[in-house]
């Protein structure tokens, strides 16, 4: 297809993941010159596998949804209340098209906001470039598997983006934990597809959940603040947990 590929031992080519669709997507890509080098797999998630790559020397990630095995139902109930998408109707491969315009999207008003995360490059069909965040073609490590001084600072932050997701970028990330944060120096906040809208029926009950998350996971380190608290600060004293 005219790209380069690094490291061609660690690019395991499978049916799930390189199939016809995603190969025409990757193509068109390329032709753009928005793809100039492929490596190797920097991680395989539950509904997509992300791949090291290259653009005239600055890393990427190219994330690639898996049309046959990514979770039809569970993404659909994070599209069916999102009016961006409340036209998307129809086959698996329509909803995970619909779902990688959601991420970059999703990404795209957090980075407009100010929010550390992964600046959106473009996106075809399944595939979505992204920055690499990491050194050396090394990713930076998930939260629970980094070395942090100062778990309160590191939690404080967290709180702030947050706030900013909520406010500036009228956003709930809707899964957030120590699995889709990375740190290197300060918390990076990734995968966020399912994110949505503060319009959307379970806006709230996403937000708790990642409250609660998050106060779960550093409670162990630091002082947390109570979750109605943090809920009140964002939405209003007169919050209930739903």
């Amino acid at each position: 297809m005219g790209v380069r590929i690094k490291d061609a031992n660690t690019v395991k080519v499978r049916e799930d993941v390189f199939d016809e669709v995603t190969l025409m997507a990757l193509y068109k890509l390329v032709q753009k010159k928005l793809i100039s080098v492929i490596g190797g797999p920097i991680s395989t998630g539950k509904e997509a596998n992300v791949f090291y790559g290259e653009r005239d020397g600055q890393g990427l990630a190219i994330k690639i949804y898996r049309i046959q095995t990514a979770n039809f139902k569970a993404m659909n109930d994070y599209l069916a209340g999102d009016r961006r998408f409340s036209s998307v109707r129809g086959t698996r491969k329509a909803l995970i098209f619909a779902w990688t315009k959601k991420e970059y999207s999703n990404l795209a008003r957090a980075h407009e906001a100010g929010i550390p995360a992964p600046e959106p490059f473009a996106f075809d069909r399944n595939i979505l470039l992204m920055e690499f965040l990491g050194e050396d073609e090394v990713p930076y490590p998930q939260l629970r598997n980094a070395e942090v001084e100062d778990y309160g600072a590191v939690y404080r932050d967290i709180l702030g983006y947050v706030e900013r997701l909520y406010r500036e970028a009228r956003l709930v990330h809707a899964d957030l934990s120590e699995y889709n944060i990375l740190y290197h120096e300060k918390p990076y906040l990734i995968d966020m597809g399912q994110a949505v809208t503060l319009d959307h029926p379970r806006a709230s009950a996403f937000l708790v959940r990642d409250i609660k998350n998050l106060n779960r996971y550093f409670s162990r380190y630091c002082d947390v603040v109570d979750e109605q608290e943090i809920i009140g600060t964002l939405v209003g004293t007169g919050r209930r947990e739903p």
